[in-house]
């Protein structure tokens, strides 16, 4: 009986979805070794002795509870063809906390006259503030889930979502893979003839795995020839266990004071994609066959968020899309458990360090490419397609951003502030209605495709709702107000973004939401109706494989 038992926890196919599974975790704990470091000016002794063992510990116990739960529905069912949830690091999350909270928050107490090692450190509690309070939405969400996601468009959260992908996930990906062609184009390549062919390569290796190792052979082929194509991560390795701790104060440091909740049109926006991508990929574990129900799942993921955060780490977990396509491979139960523990393993002992070492990060972006694209496409496939123009309406604040992204980082580059130049641009540019559109970017993207979703349907009354949201939302700062400091763009919120902003945007976005009203009783008095009549849960009643990772 003991045989048989160990035999039902592990199949043949899990290794193939171990694999699959631990390429994809790996990638996303070498992002935030890499940019912990390199952009937010981390010591490296705080991230691989604190941060990543955290994150470990955290991806260790949802794949762990991932793994028993669908050893419970085989048990329940009688069914021995049962997948495990995929669980790790939220993508979308580790790049939006790194670029739009960390980095900022870094570089304005750097110009504040903090030292380097108070800017990092103030920088690494603003990440915490914002995996604690994501893991807290996902908790809450647990219970709450189904309504949120009953009353948003499919099409608003999906575009924001999108946004964030195709901006500050693909594009900055892909100029660093064009930037090192002779070890991250062909990896690439493999990626997405692989992934978008759907091939079983020989042997029945994934595709992500067989893409890195051709990336990291030609890394080190070349730099045997003497080509400058790859350097070794410069930080040395030494073997020593590194157990997490509680950081309890470091946690909970700001929410006593304006800092962390300055960014909570970044935050918040990101948590609610969170839990409704999960549920979105729980519809999808149904789809395939394997019905998990709701409340354990999302809370499990909410629990392992503030677990993270509690111990170190900045970044939230996710249940992953694409559980259909580990029970293509054949994964059951085992394969999340295997990777928990050979994940935390890796972590604990600092293996990051050396991985970096041995597997240049530009063989690897083509997964994180690959995920981009297909978040995107996702946003245009999985709605109705009389949505199409509200994803692409929803975009727009996402493209500001990231072409504010890029002055910003060209003016500082070059010396010199955005306060400084911006009298400059006249009309060349229109940099205020970028910065503008930039602010709360995240928000805008829902609001802004939620009206045009209505609209298209022609349900003005709940059109004119989003837009007294948007009105609301732009009065106390979270959308669109801003100052321009020596610092560069910072957030307005309160009585001032009211005074400054509440009579321009606020009164505007209330003048649309008063146009839609009319135009509700101007419809009904005219008997004008959608040619196809639109029903409670016609913005979202179209099942979908999607969701964030």
């Amino acid at each position: 009986m003991r045989v048989h038992l160990m035999k039902s926890w592990f199949v043949r196919g899990d290794i193939d979805g171990f694999f699959g599974l631990f390429i994809d975790n790996l990638l996303q704990l070498m992002l935030i070794a890499v940019f912990c470091g390199a952009v937010c000016g981390f010591p490296p002794d705080l991230v691989t002795g604190t941060i990543l063992p955290a994150a470990a510990i955290s991806i260790l116990l949802g794949n762990l509870f991932y793994g028993w739960q669908a050893r419970k529905l085989m048990e329940k069912t009688g069914r021995d063809d049962i997948t495990a949830l995929p669980y790790g690091i939220n993508t979308p999350s580790l790049v939006a906390y790194v670029f739009l909270i960390m980095l900022p928050v870094r570089l304005e107490a750097l110009d504040n006259g903090a030292t380097p090692e108070a800017a990092a450190k103030l920088a690494w509690q603003a990440g915490l503030f914002a995996c604690l309070l994501s893991g807290i939405m996902e908790t809450v969400g647990a219970f709450v889930g189904d309504w949120l996601r009953r009353y948003t468009p499919r099409a608003a959260l999906l575009t924001a979502l999108a946004g964030i992908a195709i901006t500050f996930i693909a594009m900055g990906f892909i100029f660093q893979i064009f930037a090192s062609p002779l070890i991250g184009i062909l990896p690439m390549m493999l990626i997405l003839i692989t992934y978008a062919a759907r091939i079983k390569l020989p042997l029945g290796l994934p595709g992500g795995f067989v893409a890195v190792m051709v990336g990291v052979a030609l890394a080190w082929l070349l730099r045997l020839l003497g080509l400058p194509s790859f350097e070794p991560h410069a930080e040395g390795y030494s073997f020593a266990v590194h157990l997490p701790l509680p950081v309890f104060g470091d946690a909970l440091a700001l929410f006593t004071g304006p800092t962390g909740w300055r960014y909570l049109a970044v935050i918040f926006p990101m948590g609610l994609f969170n839990v409704i991508g999960s549920l979105q990929n729980l519809e999808s574990a149904e789809a395939a066959g394997d019905r998990y129900e709701t409340m354990p799942s999302l809370l499990a993921n909410g629990i392992g968020s503030i677990v993270a955060a509690f111990l170190g780490s900045a970044f939230p977990t996710t249940i992953y899309i694409g559980h259909p396509a580990w029970k293509a491979m054949g994964a059951r139960a085992g394969y999340s458990i295997l990777n928990g523990i050979v994940i935390a393993a890796l972590c604990l002992i600092g293996g990051i360090t050396l991985v970096l070492k041995i597997v240049p990060l530009e063989a690897t972006l083509g997964i994180l490419l690959w995920i981009a694209i297909i978040i995107t496409a996702q946003a245009f496939q999985e709605i109705p397609k009389r949505h199409a123009l509200a994803v692409a309406f929803g975009l727009i604040p996402s493209l500001a951003a990231w072409a504010l992204f890029l002055i910003e980082t060209s003016l500082r580059k070059a010396g010199t502030s955005l306060l400084e130049v911006a009298p400059k641009f006249g009309n060349d540019l229109y940099i205020h209605g970028i910065i503008a559109l930039n602010q709360g970017f995240l928000l805008s993207s829902m609001v802004l495709a939620a009206i045009l979703v209505y609209v298209i349907e022609r349900e003005f009354m709940k059109a004119a709702a989003w837009c007294a949201v948007a009105a609301a939302l732009s009065t106390i700062g979270l959308m669109h107000a801003y100052q321009l400091t020596p610092a560069g763009v910072q957030n307005l919120f309160g009585i001032e973004a009211a005074k400054q902003f509440g009579a321009t945007f606020g009164v505007m976005y209330g003048l649309s939401a008063v146009v839609m009203i009319l135009l509700h009783y101007w419809t009904l008095k005219n008997g004008q109706s959608t040619d196809e009549p639109a029903r409670p849960e016609s913005v979202n009643d179209e099942n979908e494989s999607g969701g964030d990772e």
